[in-house]
């Protein structure tokens, strides 16, 4: 095995070689999981697409949720100031000669937590459901800002 590095005959696999190539990639293999590869309480926070967007009035939460009734979604709040989105997606009835060949939609419980910030009105908070979008809005109050006070250094 030669000491100087070659770029250009294959990868080098010494993993005390300070030249090699092969590297440990903390990354590798991040995100290339299926939500199958995880527990059913880890798919159910997962399952609930949701964006969130802040504007100089309020904070809109948008999570798509197709095929599902305003009936069969909880909004709430928690703890506070933690928004708790939540519902169940029921699965559909299989018979005996049915032959699925594929199957991608999930079906279950999801749930979703945000905790709001300080300037959030955890009280004015509405919820509107359309097209299989569920829109979240939360209205923000102006926060004081804290006065700076300057302190005698003595000595």
């Amino acid at each position: 095995m030669s000491i100087i590095p070659s770029f250009f005959s294959g990868r080098r696999t010494n993993v005390f070689d300070p030249f090699s190539l092969d590297l440990w990639d903390p990354l590798d293999g991040f995100l290339t999981y299926t939500l199958s590869d995880f527990p059913a309480s880890a798919r159910e926070i997962m399952s609930a697409r949701v964006d969130w967007k802040e504007t100089p009035e309020v904070h809109i939460f948008k999570a798509d949720l197709p095929g599902l009734k305003k009936e069969e979604v909880k909004v709430e709040m928690k703890e506070g100031r933690v928004l708790q989105i939540s519902g169940e997606r029921s699965q559909e009835n299989e018979e005996k000669e049915d032959k699925w060949h594929c199957v991608e939609r999930s079906s279950g419980k999801f749930l979703r937590r945000f905790r709001l910030p300080e300037n959030a009105k955890v009280d004015e908070v509405k919820a509107s459901m359309e097209n299989g979008v569920l829109t979240v809005t939360v209205p923000k109050q102006e926060m004081k800002k804290r006065e700076v006070k300057a302190i005698d250094i003595s000595g």
